[in-house]
């Protein structure tokens, strides 16, 4: 019987531990070898990224974005007009979203998205809803009840504008426990270790692979970038307000 020498099994765990720890620390990306050639890749920002060129985030292959309007019943993000705007000037195809608050109701927050957004949103990406557990120090846990109730009068009111429902952002665990309701809704996963069919298998529009991604084409503010891509059997026109 052949035995494998002690100094190998050594070396082979210690590789093994490397890669896991690169794996968790995302110095190494598991999703970007998965991803083919022709992906359509995105990127979805905020007023973290701050100052952001769109030309120069197109040229590196980025052909949709995802833009932060609003969040809860007031909040507008500082820099979602101008780069509203400039995603516009640039030819790429754009979509705005919204994160969802518990604490304020679904009507007063679709009204404040619409506001911000606009009411004719032909020709741009479905809107999309983040929702999801926030706060740092004292994390803010919804009521599964009283979440889907206002959420679900949120994407109502949007539906009946926009004249298609809404996608959800949503991480695997969070909408296992939460969101099962909204199976008929378009998902937008978070997985950032894992290729999306691990866990999700192929029920996903949209893919965020990396919350670390790095590109030219934005400064003052955040150094990473969130990275996305469209399901593969869908293309950008499939989720794209006619």
């Amino acid at each position: 019987m052949f035995l494998i020498p002690t100094i190998v099994l050594v070396a082979i765990a210690a590789i093994f531990i490397i890669l896991y720890q690169s794996v968790r620390n995302r110095t190494i990306s598991i999703n970007e070898w998965s991803l083919s050639s022709d992906s359509i890749r995105g990127v979805d920002i905020s007023a973290y990224q701050v100052n952001v060129d769109m030309a120069r985030l197109k040229e590196q292959g980025i052909q949709f974005i995802y833009i932060k309007a609003t969040e809860g019943r007031s909040h507008v993000d500082d820099y979602f007009a101008s780069n509203w705007q400039k995603a516009k000037d640039t030819n790429l195809r754009v979509g705005a979203y919204h994160f969802f608050n518990f604490e304020s109701s679904g009507a007063d927050q679709a009204e404040n998205f619409i506001h911000v957004v606009g009411e004719n949103l032909a020709g741009h990406l479905f809107p999309a809803v983040d929702v999801e557990i926030y706060g740092n120090e004292r994390p803010v846990v919804p009521d599964r009840e009283s979440l889907n109730r206002e959420l679900k009068v949120m994407l109502d009111i949007l539906e009946a504008q926009c004249g298609v429902k809404p996608i959800i952002y949503a991480q695997k665990e969070f909408y296992d426990q939460y969101l099962t309701d909204f199976a008929d809704y378009p998902r937008w996963i978070r997985d950032v270790y894992l290729p999306a069919g691990i866990k999700n298998g192929n029920d996903w529009l949209i893919w965020q692979y990396n919350d670390r991604g790095q590109l030219d084409g934005y400064s003052g503010g955040e150094k990473y970038i969130d990275l996305d891509v469209i399901n593969p059997s869908k293309s950008l026109d499939d989720i794209t307000i006619k």
